[in-house]
């Protein structure tokens, strides 16, 4: 509902009373004065009501996330002056959701209006060369996965009918400008409606580059312009199509390739923007600032074209995002955005993967500089643009969105609940397995599909409005609402015939750590995010624990008669020991005993108690072993800064065999607190 207080009912448009608001608005983390004019109204006379259709220009920006604008007041390093100018203009949403936390899904439910449960995308595909046109659900998986992802559907199917489609057939000249991602022909834009289709490009990114030359095909830069920004030229393609359609109604479809990886931006921007950089913020990419600044200058011209034009006062604009922002890639050293003070990030079910930026502006209509705290989602927009072209809806084609029309005209939506369909494990930091979402008022369960006792669902349950950051799980104390919720889930599952994860039937309970879901994953070498690796994607081990020790993929671990004989597999082995009881923090000797047979030197880790990430290179020590099948001791000492949850050993750097006869840990007094072998292995009292 619209946040502020009544000053008047008066107004009317359409037959429709609009809710004048005055007074004071919470607008994200600082307030704004929203100054109207007490006895100004929205209404008009039936002569000055538009003759023709209102047109609409749809801007979709590419992994902006919650924090990326200056919206809701999270940033104090982007800056947004042409979104924020388009709040000003309109309403804007601080609970917009996208119908998923990665592209394509989302972009297919933006053109149908139906859930990915629906229709099928569930997964970011649609780029690569095999069609799949039906969702598979496998049983089979390595064993510490709970639940098998889905196959998802890779092309979006013709036989939707697409928001372009249902524009077109009504007489709108239709245009489609920047990334796609929903497959190549015979699936490209043209295939689904749309007049025209610039640059034609099937891809997830850019061809690339963000400044030229580009390498898309049969697309370059303009001769003049050497250095072109990509956003530059496709903003002035789309000027020049609402140029040319200026005397007919159109539907602008502008889906930027901005701010999707590849990071790069023009140089005089980062330069600009580099010496800005607080190093104690959370925000710090010089190069994604940059990429922010040349995505909000495309959208100042479509504005600007838009009141030249003198068509403003009769077009629907709408800006959104299509997933959270991108948490996980390097940029400048770290990396590219934060989406705090949500959790998690792009390709998450956590509210940083999902809830992004969005504001709609519709003059006459919609009341200038306004809020709305209404669960909204994307497959919103496909009612909510047949609503307000007068077109129908497809009798035959389900749709999962409801039109925000209502609310756009100072309503209510009423309760709803929305639901985010990802049945995916990835490979990013804050990673669930397979799941599923609804959120209901302040309420948000997350269903993890099959991760429980015996093949069983799990749940988080978080109160929003309570714990915007998703820190607390509050299942375990609100059973009931854990059931409520799951009903609804449940029911929609059913309603858009999902096709849902299976139970691994290979799945190992004790090869798996839930502990570790949704634990940022950063380099053991520094504290900077880094592309995730292929081990990112599941849990620990592939290998079930022995004594307590559990081992990484790359490593086979055996019990050899109080020995720990460990096989190398790869590059990276390692074994990891959950203490049963904290230790305190101080100062620590260790002795090893060890023979090896493999390559390079060794590495202790140890954990501290709420220190992320878990282990790293400064809480940790290398030494130099040697590797000629001998036993040797090995005696180092660290200090431990908080109590010690947990150790890690990396025995090498390669492939061979480590034979562990002792290890033994004393505290700074020369007690011994830890030492194995003993009759189980486990910490010593």
């Amino acid at each position: 509902m619209l946040r502020g207080s009544l000053s008047k009912t008066e107004a009317r448009y359409s037959g429709v009373l609009l809710l004048l608001l005055g007074g004071l608005f919470n607008f994200g983390d600082f307030e704004l004065v929203l100054a109207m004019d007490q006895t100004q109204t929205f209404s008009a006379p039936d002569s000055e009501v538009p003759s023709r259709p209102p047109n609409v220009v749809f801007i979709l920006a590419d992994d902006l996330g919650w924090s990326d604008t200056t919206l809701y007041g999270t940033t104090r390093f982007y800056r947004t002056p042409n979104i924020q100018r388009l709040a000003e203009r309109g309403m804007t949403f601080t609970r917009a959701y996208a119908s998923s936390p990665l592209c394509s899904p989302t972009r297919a439910s933006l053109l149908t209006g139906m859930s990915p449960a629906r229709h099928g995308i569930t997964a970011p595909t649609c780029h690569l060369p095999e069609v799949v046109m039906k969702p598979e659900a496998p049983s089979i998986a390595a064993p510490n996965v709970p639940a098998p992802p889905l196959k998802s559907v890779t092309r979006l199917d013709t036989r939707y009918v697409t928001i372009a489609e249902k524009l077109r057939d009504a007489g709108y000249r239709t245009g489609h400008f920047g990334k796609w991602h929903l497959g190549a022909e015979p699936y490209s834009p043209l295939e689904h409606g749309f007049d025209i289709d610039l640059p034609h490009w099937p891809g997830p990114g850019p061809a690339g580059s963000y400044v030229a030359p580009w390498k898309f095909k049969d697309f370059d830069h303009d001769p003049d312009v050497p250095d072109q920004h990509l956003e530059d030229r496709m903003s002035a393609e789309a000027v020049r199509f609402m140029e040319e359609n200026r005397e007919k109604p159109f539907f602008l479809n502008y889906w930027m390739f901005s701010v999707h990886a590849p990071f790069d931006a023009k140089q005089k921007l980062i330069e600009d923007y580099r010496p800005r950089v607080d190093p104690e913020g959370t925000q710090r990419s010089p190069t994604y600032a940059a990429m922010i600044e040349s995505m909000d200058d495309a959208v100042g011209v479509l504005l600007d074209t838009l009141d030249r034009l003198g068509l403003s006062e009769n077009t629907l604009v709408i800006f959104a995002s299509d997933n959270g922002g991108n948490m996980y890639n390097e940029v400048d050293g770290g990396p590219p955005t934060s989406n705090a003070p949500l959790r998690g990030g792009k390709a998450t079910i956590f509210e940083g993967g999902i809830r992004g930026p969005c504001v709609v502006a519709w003059p006459g209509k919609v009341v200038p500089k306004s809020v709305s705290d209404e669960l909204i989602q994307s497959a919103d927009f496909y009612p909510t643009i047949l609503e307000a072209t007068k077109v129908s809806l497809s009798k035959e084609q389900p749709c999962d969105g409801q039109s925000l029309l209502p609310v756009l005209l100072g309503g209510s939506l009423g309760d709803r609940a929305i639901f985010t369909y990802f049945p995916h494990q990835t490979r990013v930091p804050d990673w669930l397995p397979p799941a599923v979402s609804v959120h209901e008022g302040d309420w948000k369960l997350i269903r993890l599909f099959h991760a429980g006792v015996n093949g069983n669902h799990r749940w988080k349950l978080f109160h929003l409005a309570k714990d915007q950051g998703e820190e607390r799980d509050l299942a375990a104390l609100h059973p009931d609402h854990v059931r409520r919720l799951d009903q609804k889930i449940e029911a929609f599952l059913k309603e858009t015939g999902a096709v849902t994860p299976l139970r691994n039937t290979q799945f190992d309970a004790s090869s798996y750590r839930p502990e570790l879901e949704g634990i940022p994953v950063a380099s053991r070498k520094s504290g900077a995010a880094r592309k995730p690796s292929s081990r990112d994607a599941r849990p620990d081990s592939m290998f079930p624990p022995v004594l307590g020790w559990r081992p990484d993929h790359q490593v086979r671990l055996e019990d050899s008669g109080k020995r720990l004989q460990l096989a190398s597999l790869g590059k990276d082995p390692h074994i990891s020991y959950a203490l049963p009881s904290h230790l305190p923090a101080g100062r620590y000797s260790l002795q090893l005993s060890m023979r090896a047979e493999s390559s390079g030197n060794a590495q202790w880790f140890w954990q501290e108690a709420n220190r992320l990430p878990i282990y790293l290179k400064d809480r940790s020590v290398v030494f130099d072993i040697r590797h000629d099948g001998e036993k040797h001791d090995y005696r180092f000492t660290f200090v431990a800064e908080s109590p010690i949850v947990s150790f890690r050993f990396d025995p090498s750097r390669g492939k061979g065999t480590v034979m562990i006869e002792r290890i033994e840990l004393k505290n700074d007094a020369g007690s011994v607190v830890m030492a194995w072998p003993n009759d189980t292995g486990r910490k010593l009292d």
